[in-house]
């Protein structure tokens, strides 16, 4: 037993001051932190460029109202610029709620808070306000988006993933692109 036990204690002792296998040791400790990190970014990095492409689309859909391009939009016609100008959201058209209302600035009336967004789990969505403009008057147009995560088992897509599980949501994220303008004088 005794023999045993030294041989044990001199196993041990050469496993303990050995060296090899360090580098291996502290790759597989290291390397899942740094994959998650990496995730983490691409993830964001993806939210980031959609919010930037939403933003872009409805600026330059915008653009073409104010300046009269566009002279009597309607949500469809609007939804399709918005979508051919931001080339990187997915399935566009069937994700983008429009919400367009018109403010008198002399007396001002607060627009609702909640914005409005598709809601994946209705069969029929709700009907929401959109109503054009004429010459010199404020719009408010208020763009939702809907997305799914590009990696929702891992980072901020598993974050969203799980705190998004309603049935209007189901686990998808939403931007928002709000935007003010007055419609020019380009007709009489």
């Amino acid at each position: 037993m005794t023999r045993a036990f030294a041989t044990l204690k001199t196993l041990l002792r050469r496993f303990r001051a050995s060296e090899d296998g360090t580098a291996t040791l502290e790759f597989v400790i290291v390397f899942p932190v740094f994959f998650m990190f990496f995730l983490m970014t691409y993830e964001n990095g993806m939210i980031s460029a959609r919010h930037v492409m939403l933003e872009r689309g409805v600026d330059i859909a915008v653009r073409d109202v104010r300046i009269g391009r566009m002279p009597n939009p309607t949500r469809e016609t609007l939804r399709e610029r918005i979508c051919d100008v931001a080339g990187i959201i997915p399935n566009c058209t069937s994700q983008l709620e429009l919400e367009m209302v018109r403010r008198n600035p002399r007396n001002w009336a607060a627009v609702d808070p909640v914005v409005k967004c598709i809601d994946r789990g209705a069969a029929v969505q709700p009907v929401i306000e959109f109503t054009n403009g004429s010459n010199n008057e404020l719009l408010i147009l208020r763009v939702c988006a809907r997305f799914d995560p590009m990696l929702p088992t891992s980072g901020i897509g598993k974050a969203i993933a799980d705190s998004n599980t309603s049935s209007a949501a189901q686990g998808s994220y939403a931007l928002v692109a709000t935007s003010a303008f007055v419609v020019e004088p380009f007709a009489q």
